[in-house]
């Protein structure tokens, strides 16, 4: 049975910031999986249930998030709050999004010294197995809207076989490029109606509300460049040089790290290492055990700052440091999405960046499909009972249109049930 969209779902309506805090809450609470999966669920949320935008319009966004610095998934949260509910909305979004795992974290790098902190692993080996099938059912619904022809389909499975060849940031921007250079060349050097152009459709319907001109969108862009050089200066003119963990210290170190990582995710760990761990601001063991606890958490992997933040000092003081370590991270994020949707939104509708947008979301299918293979699925199937599992999950997304949440909840407690099981029947 079909259903036509009522205005409160179409494409073209708003909401109010606490309706935005609200959907983006019920997200952090059950987002497991790192950023790709994170992708997923925004897709499976914004796109296939709310339609708050197109399936083109989500693959334009994540390719924009894909080339900024900082964490694509949150920064695609935070555009689609700034579209839909204006400033207060991307507030909302992020707050939504960040809230639930950053105050677990912080949680619990205020107890760490107190006892310590541990998840059983059948748990946390439910919650790896779901964030394959929540993967694989991105990657097959982008796949059939934005690879439905033979040349973009044979683009999606180059650059997953390159990534996979060249894992690593630098092999990811290449493949993106390099896709977008292609897909100029291929589709976008001929003019052709909106509707039959391979790559984002320019129709009403797909429209972007951005409530910011270009020029202000340069003066973020500003902010987040002045940011840059003057935080280190003000740390260093104010510097006590005794070692320890000063406010502006550490905004300026979790500032530094937001801003200068490519890919999000996993890759901000060293950045964070060498700025809380070397200056002794956060033990070794700390850092590792935070580390294994931010796996276990739903929601973006950056509010690990949350958790280092907290470890820096005892009582108020740690939370204070865990509120300012993930403002510092994730304000670069925001200053860079925001000061470039306006900017993006209407060169996105031309026929030659179209024709990129079309070699460049065939690219990022074919960095979820290699993404999908490694880490996600080696790192979660490690026997028959995880592919079942899996298996079992993705069919609940695809065929029977099961919540995402209730599949998030189910298998993890699957997966728990079978490590306390198994050795018993063994």
């Amino acid at each position: 049975m079909s259903v036509t969209p009522s205005p409160s779902t179409s494409p073209a309506a708003r909401a109010t910031p606490w309706e935005v805090f609200w959907v983006f809450l019920r997200l952090g609470l059950t987002s497991f999986g790192g950023p790709v999966a994170h992708l997923g669920y925004f897709r499976d949320e914004f796109v296939v249930r709310r339609r708050w935008l197109t399936e083109h319009g989500y693959a334009d966004l994540v390719a924009l998030c894909q080339f900024l610095p900082g964490p694509a998934s949150s920064q695609v949260g935070m555009a689609l709050g700034l579209m839909r509910g204006g400033w207060g909305g991307a507030l909302a979004a992020w707050v939504g999004f960040t809230l639930p795992s950053a105050l677990a974290l912080a949680l619990l790098g205020l107890g760490f010294s107190a006892g310590g902190f541990g998840m059983p692993a059948g748990l946390v080996q439910g919650l790896k197995v779901v964030a394959v099938a929540v993967v694989a059912q991105a990657v097959w619904g982008m796949a059939r809207g934005l690879c439905a022809t033979v040349g973009r389909a044979a683009l999606m499975l180059a650059a997953c076989a390159v990534t996979l060849l060249q894992p690593g940031v630098v092999g990811q921007l290449a493949v993106m490029l390099g896709a977008g250079v292609l897909g100029w060349w291929v589709w976008g050097r001929k003019q052709a109606p909106a509707g039959a152009t391979p790559g984002a459709t320019a129709d009403a319907s797909d429209a972007w509300a951005v409530p910011l001109s270009r020029r202000g969108g340069l003066v973020l862009l500003a902010v987040f460049a002045a940011l840059l050089v003057v935080l280190p200066w003000s740390v260093a003119v104010a510097s006590a040089a005794d070692g320890t963990a000063s406010a502006l210290a550490v905004v300026d170190a979790f500032y530094r790290a937001g801003a200068l990582v490519f890919g999000g995710g996993h890759v901000v760990l060293p950045l964070l290492q060498s700025a809380v761990v070397e200056p002794g601001w956060v033990s070794a063991d700390a850092f590792l055990a935070g580390y294994g606890a931010a796996q276990a958490v739903p929601g973006p992997l950056f509010t690990f700052a949350a958790f280092l933040g907290a470890a820096m000092a005892p009582g108020w003081a740690g939370a204070g440091l865990a509120l300012l370590a993930i403002l510092g991270i994730f304000l670069p994020a925001f200053l860079l999405v925001a000061g470039a949707l306006p900017w993006w939104a209407p060169l996105r509708q031309r026929a030659w960046a179209r024709g990129v947008l079309a070699g460049v979301n065939a690219a990022v299918v074919g960095l979820l499909l290699a993404a999908l293979y490694q880490p996600v699925a080696t790192s979660a199937l490690h026997s028959a009972a995880d592919v079942a599992l899996a298996l079992v999950a993705l069919a609940a997304l695809l065929r029977w249109r099961v919540p995402p949440w209730a599949v998030v909840v189910a298998t993890a407690l699957t997966g728990w049930g079978l490590q306390v099981l198994l050795p018993s029947l063994i």
